[in-house]
């Protein structure tokens, strides 16, 4: 018998072990029980889907194509089981004097997410639940292969010295070293962000750079790994779904579980930061565009135009260059500096752990632990891209911090890998990214409960990004950088100048870089507040959505949703909005640490017990405990250097 089956039997057992308890129904009994029923199949899950994101081959593509129907099955025969619903509903009635404050929160989360799931639903409408999210769960994992194999299905050779001398050594060097690995002559540029952002960022090859950026923004359309009706399907998937359990659109079903509650909120959210900063970001544009007719460009610039013309009048204004930077950021001495931070705030330590077992050659592992030598987690680290691993940068967990059992966290990112001449030496962009994943890292190794579904990263979804926002902040600080910042060659600290040139550039197209973000939170509202099946064509859909919020020009026959993992194949649907959510929270919180010191103690610890009680409390009541009032939009737009 297969072993997953076997897992799956295992499950069942237990289930119903609780179901015929004769034992009136208890929080131990009934609502522990459960939680604590799927531990093992969690826990191999969690392994499993991890290494179908970062190192994936085909057979782990069919196994997750074969096995995911049989996990969502398992889910929805908990889910809707009849027995099992009313001894969880008898449990929530009469849930006695005893429990303590994070019992009766997983009280409270078990039984809602028992009704969110269909268990008040009649038997036909079960029925239709259970066939909705099976479809649905193939079709989400679909969406994400089918994004990767488009990603890697094209890549663009080069043989003409002529089309790169103009490029970086290390950006080159880089295509060089794909070519070789490809057999192939020359410098091959691939649309993977190491390889394609800085080779439209710094090239003025043209008609190269909008092969490339039709490319990669059509590649999912059509073809072989076409998504469209892939997200045709899930759409009008999520919308059945949602009005079976009572909600006009899915969004409605979403945010009844998140800080913001509401779809309205969340259109106003976006539309009052729209409103803030669509005029600064227009202006962006215009400087920019402005700025290439200078230098002789006729038209308007193009979105392929964009980071090469953005990248020029940032190095020309505020003189600071990724090159300027990239000495002074070398991957080795940034891991440490990201390490020391954690060190100054919460007395952490980091040990290499050589001796525990990889899933690949270029990840490293260390063991974490308390300043008194407590053992706290193990944390994976897999800075490099490879065709095995999705684009992005993410962290997860392959074990959650449960009581005295503590997690094994893992950051993934897609760094340029050193080439023979130099170390991985990193943007200042990639520089924030890691901050950035590692401040997840810390909400997940912090991890204090005696729940697994409380702990950690466990928490609404407009939550989930403010420790990750937040720790971006001390990028900027020189108190920071002066620390370890230093020339990989020279040993030169990074000098103040370049840090001051940092700091003013730090909201460079910061209005466009808003709004930006903002236009993906509407396509995502979009998608998800439809009333109806949506029949027409997904490209027109999309840019319809955007347009409110249009500042480069749109090229016909490219459209962002069908490769937009976080909506079709990820857990952010009707949620990306989080992101700038988030960053409200951030900049609202970051401002005590910049009241009090960047290593201030007290406000670190106050910090950090935020981090520690997960999804224990609502995130709006440990926020206001942490800040000591509620988060205000204004912090944001202050921070971007827009207020009025």
């Amino acid at each position: 018998m297969p072993l997953q089956i076997i897992r799956q039997d295992i499950t069942k057992m237990k289930v119903d072990a609780i179901i015929n308890n004769p034992a009136k129904p208890s929080f131990n009994n009934t609502i522990l029980a459960l939680e604590k029923q799927g531990e093992l199949l969690d826990r191999i899950s969690s392994v499993f889907f991890n290494m179908l994101q970062c190192n994936t081959s085909d057979e782990l593509q069919d196994i997750a194509m074969r096995v995911q129907p049989k996990l969502t099955e398992l889910g929805n025969d908990v889910s809707l089981n009849p027995e099992l619903f009313k001894r969880v509903k008898a449990v929530y009635e009469n849930p006695g004097i005893f429990l303590s404050k994070e019992d009766k929160k997983l009280l409270e989360d078990s039984y809602k997410s028992f009704v969110r799931s269909g268990a008040n639903l009649n038997d036909a409408d079960k029925e239709l639940y259970r066939q909705y999210s099976s479809e649905l769960s193939q079709l989400t994992l679909q969406f994400g292969q089918n994004s990767l194999a488009a990603n890697n299905a094209f890549s663009l050779n080069i043989k003409s010295a002529k089309q790169v001398e103009e490029l970086p050594d290390f950006v080159k060097e880089g295509l060089a070293m794909e070519a070789k690995a490809r057999g192939e002559k020359g410098w091959t540029v691939t649309l993977k962000a190491p390889s394609y952002v800085p080779f439209v960022t710094y090239s003025s090859q043209r008609d190269l750079k909008e092969k490339l950026y039709k490319a990669r923004n059509s590649c999912a359309v059509g073809g072989k790994f076409d998504n469209t009706e892939n997200i045709r399907k899930i759409t009008t998937l999520r919308l059945k779904m949602a009005n079976l359990l009572g909600y006009e659109c899915y969004a409605d079903y979403v945010l009844d579980n998140r800080m913001a509650e509401k779809t309205e909120t969340v259109n106003s959210f976006l539309a009052e930061l729209l409103a803030e900063t669509k005029e600064y970001a227009d202006k962006d544009y215009q400087t920019i565009n402005a700025y290439a007719h200078s230098l002789g460009f006729k038209g308007d610039i193009q979105p392929w135009d964009w980071a090469y013309y953005s990248e020029k009048y940032k190095n020309e204004k505020y003189a600071v260059s990724d090159e300027a930077v990239k000495p002074y950021l070398e991957l080795e001495t940034v891991k440490q500096a990201v390490f020391m931070l954690a060190n100054k705030l919460y007395g952490l330590e980091f040990k290499p752990a050589e001796e525990i077992a990889k899933y690949h050659e270029d990840v490293t592992v260390y063991e974490v632990s308390e300043a008194n030598g407590e053992h706290l987690a193990m944390l994976y680290l897999d800075f490099f891209p490879r065709d095995s691993k999705r684009a992005g940068a993410w962290m997860t967990e392959f074990r959650s911090a449960e009581g005295d059992t503590r997690p094994l966290v893992s950051l993934v990112m897609n760094f340029t890998k050193p080439t023979e001449s130099t170390p991985s030496l990193l943007t200042f962009d990639e520089f924030t990214t890691f901050l950035h994943e590692f401040g997840h890292a810390c909400h997940g190794m912090l991890a204090k409960g005696k729940h697994a579904s409380l702990n950690g990263t466990s928490v609404f979804r407009d939550f989930v990004e403010l420790p990750s926002q937040i720790l971006e902040n001390w990028a900027y600080e020189k108190e920071y950088l002066d620390l370890w910042a230093k020339h990989y060659q020279t040993g030169e600290t990074m000098p103040a100048e370049l840090i001051e040139k940092l700091v003013a550039a730090k909201n460079y197209l910061a209005a466009y870089a808003n709004v930006r973000q903002v236009s993906f939170g509407m396509t995502d509202m979009a998608w998800h507040t439809l009333t109806a099946p949506y029949e027409g064509d997904i490209v027109e859909f999309e840019h319809k959505a955007m347009e409110p919020s249009k500042i480069l020009p749109v090229v016909e026959g490219t459209a962002l949703s069908p490769t937009f993992g976080h909506l079709f194949s990820g857990g952010y649907a009707a949620g990306y909005y989080g992101y700038k959510w988030a960053e409200v929270l951030a900049a609202d919180g970051y401002s005590l640490f910049t009241e009090n010191g960047i290593f201030d103690k007290a406000t670190a610890s106050k910090f950090r017990k935020l981090l520690q009680s997960g999804g224990q409390e609502h995130p709006m009541d440990l926020y206001v405990k942490f800040r000591g009032h509620k988060p205000q939009t204004k912090a944001l737009i202050d921070q971007m250097g827009l207020g009025k």
